[in-house]
């Protein structure tokens, strides 16, 4: 079968050479187009587009950035009907991925996967419209959203296991790799994977946990496809280091992290890493209120909204400020009833995540929704 897959960011990348891999298993002739990034090119198939180039996050840079956005939309549709795959499976980034659902349902009659669901939940609730209409099947990657689809909003969804959980699995299983000896502990920095994220939360970050840097490495986890000399403008003149494509090994030799929102919180909770989440935005005070009145859920890292309840600290907008950071890091470093409240914490998350391999478990799903009946 030919499977078109469009991903926006360096998760969704790594998410979706997974399930490729996957789907290869269970369907030996699938053909693969995408938009998409270096995990999947190295799975095989075709990159019409790099994620590089639709990943603007926030209302300033995406304007700034609208024609080459609509441009490279109209590429996309216009590539998915020149192809005319089996299947469009869409993974994340709603922003995009909505609108060329939308298309697809419209003028074809391409069946619509979503893998790893919008997280109409936090925000823009009214998406639900729009993926009710447009969208055949949704593969969720989180346990609690089969209540909110389910129930909420009676559109049925299929969850699959979640695949960060898998991928940290089969690391662990895949034995000790080598990994720098600093000969003393580790504070990771994963300060996001966009060149704004950086920009925002790694100075105060580093500033927070300078007072760490005799008796602890700081170690910064390298995004794929950013420079080494975008970092050196932060880290330029300390002994902070900068690793690349070692973000599980990192992980699994911290003491403590300081971590932006998002898949990363997760990832640092599952290798039983104390963590303080950080995220810094524009007009902190304006997105305080904002976040009290648009936002749907108490929080906004992935472990504590699994576990419904703080695990780990979340200092966000007008309380992410150097100070709260830098208690909150020695409370998780100094701490060993701070620490061990959190690591019970974690417990929970991974006992409600399970055991699924999701990609596998959503890749054979799939194929069965494909093939037709005998």
């Amino acid at each position: 079968m030919k499977y078109y897959l469009i991903v926006g960011e360096a998760s969704g990348d790594l998410h979706a050479s997974c399930l490729m891999k996957s789907l290869r298993d269970c369907d030996p002739e699938a053909r693969f187009r995408f938009f998409g990034g270096d995990m999947m090119a190295a799975v095989g198939g075709t990159l019409v587009q790099h994620y590089r180039n639709l990943a603007y996050m926030g209302f300033i840079p995406v304007l700034l950035h609208l024609p080459a956005i609509l441009k490279n939309m109209k590429m996309c549709k216009r590539d998915i009907v020149s192809w005319n795959p089996d299947v469009v499976i869409l993974v994340d980034y709603p922003g995009f991925n909505l609108k060329i659902a939308k298309f697809v349902k419209a003028t074809t009659r391409i069946p619509v996967f979503y893998y790893i669901s919008p997280k109409i939940w936090a925000w823009k609730e009214y998406r639900i419209k729009s993926i009710k209409r447009d969208v055949d099947q949704l593969f969720s990657i989180l346990p609690f959203e089969v209540p909110f689809f389910e129930r909420k909003h009676g559109y049925p969804i299929h969850y699959v296991g979640n695949p960060t959980a898998d991928e940290i699995r089969r690391f662990k299983e895949s034995g000790s790799r080598p990994f720098t000896d600093y000969g003393k502990p580790v504070v990771a920095l994963l300060c996001g994977s966009r060149l704004q994220e950086i920009k925002d939360n790694l100075p105060s970050m580093l500033r927070a946990s300078s007072h760490l840097a005799t008796d602890y490495q700081l170690v910064v986890a390298g995004a794929p496809g950013v420079p080494h000399d975008y970092y050196d403008r932060f880290v330029a003149g300390s002994n902070v280091e900068v690793v690349y494509g070692k973000t599980y090994e990192l992980l699994s030799h911290s003491r403590a992290a300081l971590v932006t929102s998002g898949t990363a919180t997760l990832e640092t909770a599952l290798f039983r890493v104390p963590q303080v989440v950080c995220y810094s935005t524009p007009l902190p005070w304006l997105v305080s209120v904002l976040r009290r009145l648009l936002l749907k859920v108490k929080y906004v890292s992935l472990v504590n909204l699994i576990a419904d309840e703080e695990v780990v600290p979340e200092l966000v907008a007008d309380s992410f400020t150097v100070e709260n950071v830098k208690s909150r890091l020695d409370s998780i470093l100094f701490d060993n009833q701070c620490r061990e409240k959190m690591l019970e914490g974690y417990e929970k998350v991974a006992r409600s995540l399970g055991d699924k391999a999701a990609p596998d478990n959503a890749a054979m799903m799939m194929k069965k929704m494909l093939t037709p009946a005998p």
